[in-house]
């Protein structure tokens, strides 16, 4: 078959859409996907000049084994969502090649809306779905392309019906975006491998906390009923570590029993709601204490919350805390063992300090505040580039180097407090966050991750401290950005970020303007899921069930579609055929003398059947339809006035007391 099966506008914007498909997947595709594509599209514009041939089925098989052996080389398997999109993409790309018929052709096209929506795997912000509506708009060009109408040579004509199909889309878009019901996902997609953002884990070691300070990626964002909080309350919790061994501190087993603790409500409690990024971990963060209203969690024994599943996209979900809630109040033998737990050699120094400071202090709380006021006291400096610890880590820190940041003071109390007898351990999560003025919220970032420590006292339960603020309080008033010293600068190693330039106050305005409008498209849009639908749903329609839902979806779905047909058909504004509105009142004075049309009867055989009917009239009944003729089927046609005199003279020539008589018309 030849290439002209293909329009040359549909080929056009098939390219156009193929380049406008691949580009947001650029960032994580290997880059022999771009020459694979340069490839196929020199091929096809050769196939198209007639200067080269279709690829024959060596051929095929060449260039598909070519691509299997890429993906391997480039994403280590054939198995995995990384690498079925890059296959995905790389058929999409092979199919322009083989394309013969409309019906290939229609396969590509479709194949490429499947690709558009892929992207939304690895972005789903607002920049990333206003770009795809071009790679649609293009897609769409290309199926009108294809129809081999009057818009086949005419590219801008044919990119305006698209743009108007999918506008005519959009009703009908926002109406079932609205009403038709969420349903849960059936399974459950691996993330890509380069969506991941680095952040916290299920054991803590001070290098790795300083790394995510180094970070600007967002976690999450939360927004409050009320005024937001003062940022020396915004401990959001995500683990608890007790296990210790030397080096590193870890979740024990215990940990993972989905058992809630006991505890109270105490004081006032913080109504919020939190959009969480994906991080490919199943825990939530959360105020202390928490009730959480997220789909398919639970506290677990440590006061922390976890899903069944890992977030692996953005969750919106509502929270009400009390931090001033009363925490086990009572423990059993076997907590207290594991939050004195230390290794059996090692930190002499620590051990014995504790010891002294032990015997000086019989009561527990007496005990902690004096901890407190020792790295308060002492010439402690709060630094992301501590000095190398070695193998007494605890020791050298306290003793010795005395730099360090949140997650060795935390660290060092919690073990100090064991040594000592004080059931404590860290806890690990974000600290604080960027008020948004805009939205009433706050958005944390890796660079706020924290660490400190919670120990426990007979009758009063757990208590949460933070050595941190006595050594660096303006870290948890302020922000990182404000704890570090001169010789350390905030994101050193982030130059383009806008977070470094916070102190512009156009640009900080322009990045928090951006943010807010971010972070309503999480919540209305990507946010939109089951709770919030029937919430939304309930205050318009009342009680919901699914008669009121279809009723309510059949009936604005029609009203859509009704006022959709009138503004394309636009019945007010079509005029009514001058020449075809006098043939009909020529029908109608017919009627009257006992003549009427049948239906296809053309003007010329009704005419001369009229005239063998009236032969006095006959003249006058053959002169209008000469008229008639000439005038709407001639290519130059004169004004009707001489079809409207000539109907005037057929008038006057009829008998009209015989048509009354005739019809039984009244005199």
């Amino acid at each position: 078959m030849s290439a002209a099966l293909i329009p040359r506008i549909a080929l056009i914007w098939l390219l156009v859409a193929q380049v406008l498909v691949i580009l947001p997947h650029l960032l994580h595709l290997p880059l022999w996907v771009v020459g694979l594509w340069l490839l196929a599209a020199v091929w096809r514009i050769q196939i198209f000049r007639m200067r080269l041939r279709y690829p024959g089925g060596l051929a095929k098989g060449a260039l598909l084994l070519a691509v299997l052996a890429g993906i391997l080389l480039s994403r280590g398997t054939l198995i995995g969502l990384d690498a079925a999109v890059v296959l995905l993409i790389s058929t999409f790309i092979l199919k322009l090649v083989e394309m013969q018929t409309r019906r290939d052709a229609l396969v590509l096209i479709f194949l490429g809306f499947f690709c558009v929506v892929t992207a939304y795997l690895f972005d789903d912000g607002i920049v990333a779905a206003l770009y795809s509506l071009l790679p649609t708009l293009a897609l769409l060009a290309a199926l009108v392309g294809l129809q081999q109408s009057a818009f086949a040579a005419r590219p801008w004509a044919t990119l305006r019906l698209a743009a108007s199909l999918m506008l005519q889309a959009v009703p009908l878009m926002l109406l079932l975006f609205l009403f038709f019901p969420r349903l849960g996902p059936l399974w459950s997609l691996p993330m890509p491998s380069d969506k991941g953002v680095t952040g916290l884990s299920d054991s803590m070691e001070p290098a790795e906390i300083a790394e995510l300070s180094r970070s600007p990626e967002l976690v999450f964002r939360a927004s409050f009923t009320g005024a937001i909080p003062p940022r020396e309350q915004l401990y959001w919790r995500a683990l608890t570590l007790e296990r210790f061994d030397g080096r590193r501190w870890s979740q024990s087993g215990y940990a993972a029993i989905p058992r809630a603790p006991e505890w109270q409500q105490r004081g006032e409690a913080i109504d919020y709601s939190i959009i969480m990024q994906a991080s490919g971990k199943p825990w939530l963060l959360t105020l202390d204490v928490a009730e959480a209203g997220a789909e398919n969690s639970r506290m677990m024994s440590d006061f922390r919350w976890q899903r069944v599943r890992p977030v692996d996209r953005p969750l919106l979900y509502q929270a009400r805390s009390w931090p001033q809630a009363l925490r086990e109040p009572q423990a059993d033998a076997a907590m207290l063992r594991r939050a004195l737990q230390l290794p059996a050699e090692g930190d002499p120094r620590s051990r014995q300090w504790a010891a002294e400071l032990r015997r000086e202090y019989a009561d527990d709380q007496a005990l902690v505040t004096a901890l407190l006021s020792h790295f308060n006291r002492e010439p402690y400096v709060y630094t992301l580039r501590p000095q190398p610890l070695g193998r007494d880590s605890i020791d050298e820190f306290l003793f010795d180097t005395r730099r360090g940041f949140c997650a060795h003071y935390a660290g060092a109390m919690t073990f100090v407090l064991r040594a000592a007898g004080v059931p404590a351990r860290v806890v690990t999560g974000y600290q604080g966050g960027e008020p948004n003025p805009d939205g009433n919220y706050v958005q944390v970032r890796q660079f706020d991750a924290h660490a400190w420590v919670e120990y426990w006292v007979q009758g009063q339960g757990w208590r949460s401290v933070d050595p941190t603020f006595q050594v660096a309080p303006q870290r948890i008033e302020q922000g990182l950005a404000e704890a570090l010293g001169a010789d350390e600068r905030f994101l050193d190693d982030q130059p383009f970020s806008p977070l470094r330039y916070r102190e512009l106050a156009w640009l900080n305005e322009l990045r928090l303007q951006w943010d807010s409008l971010n972070y309503g498209w999480q919540r209305w849009v990507l946010g939109y899921q089951g709770e919030q639908q029937v919430q939304l749903l309930q205050s318009w329609l009342g009680n919901l069930d699914w008669q009121r839902l279809a009723l309510a979806l059949l009936s604005i779905g029609g009203l859509l579609l009704g006022a959709l047909a009138l503004w394309l058909l636009k019945p007010w504004q079509q005029r009514r055929d001058p020449m075809q509105a006098l043939f009909g009142r020529f029908e109608r004075l017919l009627y009257r003398q006992g003549l009427r049309r049948a239906p296809g009867e053309g003007a010329r055989a009704f005419s001369e059947r009229a005239a063998g009917a009236l032969p006095e009239q006959a003249a006058a009944i053959r002169h209008f339809a000469n008229c008639f003729e000439r005038q709407q089927y001639a290519e130059t046609s004169s004004a009707p006035g001489e079809l409207r005199e000539a109907l005037r003279a057929l008038r006057r020539a009829m008998p009209w007391r015989a048509a009354r008589r005739h019809l039984g018309e009244p005199r």
